[in-house]
């Protein structure tokens, strides 16, 4: 009975779990088969992934030499700006400077311009009215004779109307004399 227990068992183990552990076995085999292809993927993509890194490493550093560089680049663009506008300022002074000299040279210049045109009109009005108080003058002296000839005429006059009066008198006392004589 223990034999035939130990027979039962044995053929009971041939039938059901030796296939059970072929098939485990051959799964097993997959499965090994499939973790050391998964293995491999993942040993690909760690060594993509470091690759990857090693880029990102590299392009970072490129970046910051690239940025070091910009800054340089930015610095001395900005020093030559600073030079530049200095250099447009100091041209700048020297031109303002230079109109300032020019625009006072031009102001002396209307200046005296207008003290000679001041000068010669002086003169003219001055002359003008030299000649406009001579003919005053001549007309004044013309006046004043005539007004002595007008003069005399009315002093005539007065003597003639003190004359005609005088004889016009003396006719009435002649009259009366030669009324007297002839009463």
């Amino acid at each position: 009975m223990r034999f035939f227990k130990l027979n039962t068992i044995r053929t009971f183990i041939q039938d059901n779990v030796l296939p059970d552990l072929k098939n485990i076995k051959e799964e097993n085999s997959r499965i090994l088969i499939a973790i050391d292809f998964t293995n491999k993927r993942l040993d690909d993509v760690n060594k993509r992934l470091d690759d990857v890194n090693a880029h990102l490493v590299d392009q970072s550093r490129r970046i910051d030499a690239l940025r070091t560089e910009l800054k340089q680049d930015i610095k001395g663009v900005r020093v030559e700006l600073k030079q530049d506008i200095e250099g447009v300022r100091v041209e700048l002074k020297q031109d303002i400077e230079g109109v300032r000299v020019e625009l006072k040279q031009d102001i002396e210049g209307v200046r005296v311009e207008l003290k000679q045109d001041i000068k010669e009109v002086r003169t003219e009005l001055n002359q003008r009215i030299e000649d406009v108080r001579t003919e005053l003058v001549q007309r004044l002296d013309i006046n004043n004779q005539r007004l002595d000839y007008l003069t005399q005429a009315i002093v005539r006059r007065d003597e003639h109307e003190k004359l005609e009066t005088r004889v016009s008198k003396l006719e009435d006392i002649v009259t009366e004399i030669k009324e007297k004589v002839a009463a």
